[in-house]
């Protein structure tokens, strides 16, 4: 077990007007997660310590916040790995609502604007729609995102622009226009081809970065470009 200072950013709109850094003093062993360590500070020494948590397996994406710089997730960042001094942050580009807890709400609605989920009028067949191994592929990356919404308030872009769509909700565009099974790629394209939507990525990397699950973010939406490019080329040759 060694030492550690958690330096945490606190902010409690019912008392506080301006957030404020607060130091505890814990102990983890090497491999507990930087989770365990606030798990332990609002269990044994303040408990008035908000924070998300869910799964603690990296797979809800609630425990995202911003660690000495760098959005991440607690659960997946080991004592180990933590300098003797950690500072501890909300994420960025959301309202924060107490300590490390932020809003998600314009998040998940701009993700929602992209109309996430399979769209086929087709009749459906006896069982599942199939795809091959490769067109599987294709989409695999962009099926693992977990919602944490680190790439988002890591975007400069968005810092910028509150009302871009952000990262997430494009690499979610990018899931359904590129899966073979949908058949909503025009109107999809609708949802992301305005003065907030694809063409406010600037191609600056820092979703990829941060992204837990490790997926090229910037990959996707530039996909997305290359895609959007041809059907206006299309279109205008008649």
């Amino acid at each position: 077990m060694r030492p550690y200072r958690l330096k945490i950013l606190r902010f409690d709109p019912s008392k506080d007007s301006n957030p404020h850094w607060q130091v505890y003093q814990i102990r983890m062993g090497e491999y507990e997660r930087l989770l365990d360590g606030l798990i332990r500070i609002k269990g044994e020494i303040d408990g008035t310590l908000t924070f998300r948590r869910s799964c603690a397996h990296g797979i809800c994406g609630s425990c995202a916040m911003k660690i000495n710089g760098k959005n991440s997730l607690a659960c997946q960042t080991l004592a180990k790995d933590l300098p003797e001094e950690t500072v501890v942050e909300p994420l960025q580009g959301y309202p924060v609502i107490r300590d490390l807890v932020v809003d998600m709400g314009e998040f998940f609605r701009k993700n929602d604007e992209v109309m996430p989920y399979l769209i086929n009028p087709e009749p459906p067949p006896d069982r599942e729609r199939l795809q091959s191994p490769e067109e599987q592929q294709r989409i695999l990356q962009s099926i693992t995102c977990i919602m944490c919404g680190s790439c988002t308030g890591a975007c400069p872009s968005y810092w910028l622009d509150r009302q871009y769509l952000g990262p997430s909700a494009l690499l979610k565009a990018y899931r359904f226009i590129f899966d073979s099974r949908d058949r909503a790629t025009k109107e999809r394209l609708r949802k992301i081809l305005h003065e907030h939507g694809l063409w406010r990525c600037h191609t600056i990397y820092n979703c990829v970065e941060v992204c837990p699950k490790e997926i090229d973010i910037t990959y996707h939406i530039k996909a997305l470009k290359r895609l959007a490019l041809r059907e206006a080329l299309r279109i205008r040759q008649g």
